[in-house]
């Protein structure tokens, strides 16, 4: 390439090398057996410049090779570096990944229930472990130069995501902050705000994905591609533009047409024999495939290994449990022999008595075949083999729920998705275009693949140019979840004083986008106040003051329409109250409707329970009369057709051989009813208007409008046109101002009612934090005030180790929406009495928090306690069996695990927050020693 350039350029090239020569940078990409990409190289100068970073990139493009920058930066200057990640396994995975970069020595692990050479100067911790340093003001921040938060989008997340905003801003300036991202939206706007708090900061925003991605529809044996290249016009090269591919556009028509009957029939004999031949034929082709044959085909096509996405942990295991019925193999006996040995040793340390309770050997049996699950319901030994596996292509068939598409770095070669809707814990929803990038970002490995592909099954009704659209769509919007906490509150008065707290605390992400939002606003309001003052101008009177006149006229207008809406309201009740009065054989005379007319009642249609109105009307349409019109028809009336009371005209009797269904009798009887009564009219009722005509304030504001001077005036209706105009723009400009107030300092007046309530409990007096406040202090997650109070209160004293489990799990447990129905089993005796005090407890905490306020549907505020794994917890914590406790409770090896490691850090923070050398303090160190046994104690860290 050098011959080709002159002197000059050669000469410049070798300054340019040189000066990189010199750069830490030179030597870090000589780590890699592959070349940097550009955006890689240009966030990796900006750290050496002193600047932070945002990197905006799609999953699997190496954002971490920045981040892995850092850490070489900080051990080249002498320095640390922290390496955080939103959860503990992909903590794991990067300690791991710099443990063979680095060595041992060098690399740390603090995943609150793992630490490992936590005095090493990198150190990877989830976001919660940095969070509690900084508010604890630990030593290890000492020399910190660097901090990477890798998926630094999970600040949206709704209940973890302030952790993010917290660190960002309680860091010391002298850090240098990474911050890692999925692509987003508004990686500018999060770039901004950065600048704002943490200085100079450059944002690197990437669209290119390394492994080009090929979207493809599975329907029966056929593989279609979403998308068809077309030329435009002017053929340029590039200029390609995408369409969906109209063979699943003519598909999707055909499939969800309905089925030829009656005019389609006879539409159809029309056709020739040929088309319809074609018709039956590819009706024929159009199937949703099984797992089985989704994996069958991608085999033949040589797009294994791949991850199949089910969103249902049961969908996962029946699926692993399809493939080995179906006697599906992937593995040959060399890899089966490797597999074998890979899991017995990673399993080594689990009891022989507890594989059976874990289904270790059905397990075995699929990763043996290169089929295996992966979700949160699995131990997290298990998971660990099943990513190991998978990544040394001994697993090649994945079926996982969209946890692992959360940072793991488990890329395959193709992605399935069988469904576009998933459960997002209140209802069915389409993914967003967010989540379908994240999960088919897994497609295409770097190094290995020259393409990855996303497959989506085929589905009844669906819509290929809306699937186009969320594949098209490769980006998605960062939004704050900030909101302040009691334990956030007394650590931030407790380090910065009330008045720098509230200040920090409008520096937040969340903060900055309301108020963001409220320049527009603003600019709609100004706008608005323009037009206020024209319409000022044409409302001008010469006689006097017309705005008051055009009030004078809307105070008219509303109390008629008041009176109106309180007459429609008594004459429904009424008439409701009238048709419950009916008996069979009263003549009636319906007011309205297609049977207006005389009527005879046969059955007056009342619900069952009629005098237990708590049961009856207020969850009905009320009585349902059935009658007989004068016309001879029978027909059951609803309330619509009496918007009046309706009384009895005349009573008539009913023959007992009467037969609706006969026309003889309905011709009869209805001769008779016309006999009986058809010279009867029904008094009609005009009350509503004598309440309007008798209604002293609507007098008194007709005498005030024509006596008022402007009512004399010649253009007084043009006026009343402008003046009504005026009216709704003023009201429209109120309610934009009162969003603007609703906006503005929104996270300052919740940390002030926060600080209020802590004030009325005795934990802050002013600026300062009381020694309440201080155990408060210690005390991290959604129920901190329910726990200090708990501590304060004594409930827990007097209980043992394991009961005192039991009581601390309410504090972290929250049961799945299929638990719900069912009451939780409970440990008797002082721990059922213990766990009763924190309901009340909380109920009482519940009703501060209604008068001071902080509402929890806006994400603050005390949960109730969830008792749901109180039983589980005691009875594990007392020493008793795994296939016992999980056979008592029906739960997944891995839910109970999790929830109990969470079990493990609570009882830590209450040790911590205790009275040192209390029965409380010793009691929760006793009950973690109880619980870090058998599959709880399995060390995550291979």
């Amino acid at each position: 390439m050098t011959d080709d350039m002159s002197p000059a350029e050669r000469y410049a090239l070798a300054r340019q090398r040189a000066a990189e020569q010199a750069t830490a940078l030179a030597p870090f990409r000589e780590m890699y057996d592959f070349e940097l990409d550009p955006f890689q190289i240009e966030a990796c100068r900006a750290l050496e410049a002193g600047k932070g970073v945002l990197v905006a990139a799609p999953t699997g493009s190496g954002k971490t090779i920045v981040g892995e920058f850092a850490v070489h930066l900080a051990l080249t200057q002498g320095r640390k570096c922290f390496y955080t990640t939103p959860i503990k396994a992909l903590s794991n995975q990067k300690y791991n990944d710099l443990v063979r970069r680095y060595g041992a020595a060098k690399v740390g692990l603090l995943t609150g229930d793992n630490s490992v050479n936590a005095d090493a100067p990198v150190l990877v911790m989830t976001t919660e472990v940095l969070r509690n340093m900084l508010y604890a003001g630990s030593q290890a921040l000492n020399g910190l130069g660097h901090v990477v938060m890798d998926e630094v989008h999970y600040l949206s997340d709704r209940f973890r995501g302030a952790v993010w905003e917290e660190v960002i801003i309680h860091l010391p300036e002298s850090v240098t902050l990474v911050s890692l991202s999925a692509t987003v939206s508004n990686a500018e706007e999060f770039g901004d705000w950065l600048d704002t708090v943490r200085g100079d900061t450059e944002v690197i925003v990437s669209e290119h994905r390394p492994v080009p991605l090929w979207q493809h529809v599975l329907a029966g044996r056929r593989m279609y591609d979403l998308f068809e290249e077309k030329d435009t016009p002017d053929g340029r090269p590039g200029s390609a533009r995408r369409e969906v591919n109209p063979d699943l556009v003519r598909l999707a028509r055909m499939e969800n047409s309905r089925p030829m009957g009656g005019r389609d029939r006879r539409r159809g004999r029309n056709l020739r024999e040929a088309d319809r031949e074609r018709e039956r034929r590819q009706r024929s082709r159009i199937w949703t495939p099984s797992r089985v044959e989704v994996i069958e085909r991608l085999d033949a096509e040589g797009l294994l290994p791949a991850i199949t996405f089910i969103f249902s942990r049961a969908g996962c295991e029946a699926a692993v449990q399809q493939c080995l019925y179906a006697g599906l193999r992937l593995n040959d006996d060399e890899a089966r022999a490797r597999v074998r040995s890979i899991v017995e040793e990673r399993c080594a340390a689990i009891p022989d008595e507890d594989l059976h309770v874990l289904g270790y050997f059905e397990w075995l049996e699929g990763l043996e075949r290169g089929i295996a699950a992966h979700h949160a319901g699995m131990l997290p030994t298990f998971k660990e083999v099943v990513e190991e596996l998978f990544v040394k292509g001994l697993v090649k068939a994945v079926f996982a729920t969209e946890t692992l598409a959360l940072g793991i770095n488990m890329p395959a070669r193709s992605v399935v998705l069988e469904k576009l809707v998933k459960w997002n814990g209140e209802q069915h929803a389409d993914i967003t275009p967010g989540e379908y990038t994240q999960l088919t970002g897994r497609a295409g490995r770097r190094g290995i693949d020259v393409e990855g592909h996303a497959v989506v099954l085929w589905q009844r009704a669906m819509d290929p140019g809306a699937l186009a659209g969320l594949a098209g769509t490769r980006t998605y919007p960062l939004r704050s979840s900030f909101k302040p906490s009691y334990n956030m509150a007394v650590n931030l008065v407790s380090q910065f004083g009330r008045h720098r707290s509230r200040e920090l605390l409008e520096t937040s992400f969340a903060q900055f986008q309301a108020d963001k939002s409220v320049v527009g606003i603003s600019r709609q309001v100004q706008k608005n106040e323009e037009g206020l003052a024209g319409y000022r101008e044409a409302i001008t009177c010469h006689l006097g003051d017309f705005d008051e006149y055009a009030r004078l006229r809307r105070e008219l207008k509303d109390r008629e329409t008041e009176l109106a809406k309180q007459g429609a309201v008594q004459r429904r009740a009424a008439a409701a109250t009238a048709l419950e009065r009916l008996k069979p054989g009263d003549v009636i005379h319906v007011p309205t409707g297609k049977y207006a007319g005389l009527a005879l009642v046969l059955d007056p249609g009342l619900p069952a329970g009629r005098t237990d109105r708590h049961r009856g009307f207020e969850h009905h349409d009320g009585p349902r009369p059935l009658v007989l019109t004068a016309e001879r028809q029978v027909k059951r009336l609803a309330a619509i057709d009496f918007p009046v009371p309706v009384e009895p005209l005349e009573r008539m009797r009913i023959p007992k051989s009467f037969n609706p269904r006969s026309p003889q009798s309905r011709r009869d009887l209805a001769s008779a009813l016309r006999t009986k009564a058809g010279h009867l009219v029904p008094e009609r009722h005009r009350k509503s208007r004598a309440a309007a005509a008798d209604d002293t304030d609507i007098a008194r504001l007709r005498t005030a409008i024509r006596a008022h001077p402007c009512h004399g005036c010649d253009e007084r209706e043009d006026h009343a046109r402008w003046a009504e105009r005026y009216h709704r723009l003023q009201r429209d400009t109120r309610q934009l101002e009162r969003r603007i107030e609703g906006r503005t300092n929104t996270i300052a007046r919740t940390f002030d009612r926060i600080c209020a309530l802590l004030s009325d409990l005795d934990y802050l007096h002013g600026d300062q934090v009381t020694e309440d406040g201080r155990r408060l202090a210690r005390l991290y997650g959604e129920l901190d005030l329910l726990a200090s109070e708990c501590l304060r209160e004594g409930v827990w004293d007097d209980l043992k180790p394991a009961e005192l489990a039991a009581c601390a799990s309410a504090l972290v447990y929250e049961s799945r929406a299929a638990d719900d129905a069912v009451a939780p089993k409970l440990p008797t005796g002082p721990a059922k009495e213990a766990l009763a005090e924190m309901v009340r407890i909380w109920g009482r905490l519940d009703a501060l928090e209604e008068q001071h306020k902080i509402n929890q549907a806006e994400g603050v505020g005390q949960r109730e306690p969830d008792l749901g794994f109180a039983w589980p917890a005691f009875r594990w914590a007392s020493g008793h069996g795994l296939d016992e406790v999980l056979r008592e409770i029906e739960m997944p090896a891995g839910d109970f695990v999790r929830w109990s490691k969470q079990l493990i850090d609570v009882l830590g923070q209450i040790a911590a927050a205790a009275p040192t050398g209390s029965p409380v303090a010793r009691n929760a160190r006793k009950a973690v020693e109880g619980l870090l046994r058998g599959v709880v104690a399995y060390s995550s860290v291979g």
